[in-house]
């Protein structure tokens, strides 16, 4: 639910600043008459005058400002009053910090003003609006109807009078009928309850009107303004998110002071709970609904515990639909991304780990000679989800410590291909031959090949078959785990330095592994280019070379697919070859008119 902070005196405690106090240079005579005459007045008018001396230095004889703010309980009988003979006399309560204001008393123990105004300050005493104006005649005075006849004016003649010449009310509300407000913490709730200063300008005084007394020698010693209490009551400003108080700015504890520095509730901050805790800014934050009691807390941040703050993004909060705006700030543990979601470059993931796990992400393996500088994303060192190292040219392995298979000469420019169909050395780059004894099996190219060469014959076809808690996986459902660095079409120049043998518009029909290799059957449709290899359109096989020890066959040729090919030739045994180097590209017209292009003009 929304909150709110208890009502007391906000003068308790603070010592209001005046512009005069009788007895401020020099000890004066001041004259005032009984109160009990006044209170209770018999026919022969006020009765004799009293004078008294003032003295703002002399303890017994002073009447400072903190007279009026001290507690009337305790101290009945004390009162501030100024110097003599002064008409225009201003009372200021500065606070250290903004308060909501309930109403205002003060008792006055001279008659009160015949004009004054109540006003107050929201930006520390540098601009100022009235609360309310205060005369025997709000016309003559200030210009305004009078509350008593016109409901809601700005001005009153209700606490104006003379009589009681003492003990007289000055009482402002800052809630009546005519100004209700059913939300405390809107916006117009608090332009009109919201404060730093408030101040009273006393700007006419008159006298007491005691019938039946003779005339005063020196009627100068009664002429100025006298207050027993300012009675200022109001509560901490805390947006419906506190409902208790500390100290502000401030040091000691002063006892039964209103404080100003919210206890706040709700995962909020700041003195007046008027923003987010730095981790809960996954929403806009909101004052509480005063009118509903709905608490509009604010709402964590998800940074998987990498994060000690968030701040809240407009832009993220609009494109989620308005459900999160949330982004972490400076996220730890190797982590990056809006909610510290993924590992930062040089650093993967550990699947084995909570993703809230200060050790979630691990730094990547990679071996210096065999990885490539410029990846998918020049920051990256390996995949950052498998850790998968990513190779030169030729190489291979998760760590990229070896050549492919179909490549040779490991060293700082990666591996060569071999001049080969299959395999070769990968020192020397010898030719391995001979097909025999291989074992057979269909498997969607992109998939895993079998570590095996041999295949026991009393194993059944079931048992080749892989289920997600093993260790086969296919390029399609796991695309992050067979990762294939396509090569893509790039300038005339780089296509024609590639030199292909052959390049050819072709389905596929089927792949089948051969443990060692993989062979695609495709059917040929349109044949752009042609070398020493027999093409004819008709179904014939390409052989891709696999990539890595993890059996990831690259490119992926996915059965039922046009696509447009362009590779090597290996003219001593007639095979059309597709490896790394290789242009696989799924078959878009403009794809094969612009490579045609290429092959009639660019490549001469």
């Amino acid at each position: 639910r929304s909150c709110n902070p208890p009502v007391g005196n906000l003068a308790r405690g603070r010592t209001p600043a005046t512009l005069t106090t009788c007895g401020q240079n020099s000890t004066e005579l001041y004259c005032f008459y009984p109160e009990q005459n006044l209170l209770h007045p018999a026919s022969h008018g006020c009765g004799q005058p009293r004078c008294t001396k003032c003295n703002a230095n002399q303890p017994d004889n002073s009447h400072l400002p903190a007279d009026m703010t001290d507690d009337f309980f305790a101290n009945p009988v004390s009162w501030w009053q100024s110097a003599q003979g002064v008409h225009r006399e201003e009372i200021r309560l500065d606070f250290e910090t903004e308060f909501y204001l309930t109403h205002v008393i003060a008792v006055f123990k001279s008659p009160r003003p015949a004009a004054m105004v109540l006003e107050r300050s929201q930006d520390y005493g540098q601009t100022w609006r009235p609360y309310k104006y205060f005369s025997v005649n709000c016309t003559v005075t200030f210009g305004l109807q009078d509350d008593l006849t016109e409901e809601g004016s700005m001005c009153t003649s209700r606490y104006s009078d003379a009589v009681p010449c003492t003990r007289g009310e000055v009482i402002y509300r800052a809630l009546t009928p005519a100004n209700k407000i059913e939300d405390p913490y809107s916006p117009e709730a608090q332009d009109l309850l919201k404060l730093t200063n408030l101040r009273l300008l006393l700007l006419k005084r008159q006298e007491c009107p005691c019938h039946g007394s003779g005339l005063v020698e020196k009627p100068q010693r009664f002429a100025h303004y006298a207050i027993y209490d300012l009675i200022i009551r109001g509560s901490c400003f805390c947006n419906g998110h506190a409902e208790e108080c500390e100290l502000a700015n401030r040091t000691g504890d002063m006892e039964n002071v209103v404080h100003g520095k919210c206890v706040c509730r709700h995962n909020t901050a700041g003195d007046h709970c008027e923003k987010c805790a730095p981790l809960y800014n996954d929403q806009p934050w909101k004052p509480g609904d005063g009118k509903t009691g709905v608490p509009n807390e604010c709402k964590k941040c998800r940074c998987h515990n990498h994060a000690d703050s968030c701040h809240f993004d407009l832009s993220v909060w609009l494109a989620s639909g308005k459900r999160s705006g949330g982004v972490c700030d400076n996220c730890k543990h190797n982590t990056e991304g809006h909610r510290c979601q993924r590992c930062k470059p040089g650093y993967y993931r550990d699947k084995e780990k909570p993703m809230s796990s200060t050790e979630v992400c691990k730094p990547c393996s990679c071996q210096p000679m065999g990885s490539a500088n410029a990846t998918f994303s020049r920051s990256w060192r390996c995949h950052p989800k498998t850790g998968f190292c990513y190779c030169k040219p030729g190489v291979a392995g998760p760590n990229c410590d070896r050549c492919l298979m179909g490549y040779w000469g490991f060293g700082e420019n990666g591996c060569r291909p071999c001049d080969c169909a299959r395999d070769c050395d990968q020192h020397t780059g010898n030719c391995f031959n001979g097909y025999d004894n291989e074992p057979f099996f269909n498997i969607p190219i992109g998939g895993r090949i079998p570590d095996l060469v041999q295949t026991p014959a009393n194993e059944s076809e079931d048992e080749w078959k892989w289920n997600d808690h093993e260790q086969g996986f296919s390029a399609l459902r796991h695309p992050e785990k067979c990762v294939c660095k396509e090569k893509m079409l790039g300038s005339v120049t780089d296509f024609c330095q590639m030199k292909y043998a052959y390049v050819i518009k072709a389905r596929i029909l089927s792949a089948h592994d051969k443990g060692t290799h993989a062979e695609v059957v495709v059917k040929v449709k349109k044949i752009l280019k042609s070398g020493k290899v027999k093409i004819a359109r008709s179904n014939r096989s390409i052989y891709p070379e696999s990539w890595t020890n993890r059996g990831c066959t690259c490119p992926i040729l996915n059965p039922g697919t046009d696509y447009l090919i362009a590779g090597q030739e290996d003219s001593r045994t007639s095979k059309l070859l597709v490896n790394m180097n290789s242009l696989v590209k799924p078959w878009k017209a403009h794809l094969g008119k612009q490579v045609a292009d290429i092959l009639r003009t660019g490549c001469k």
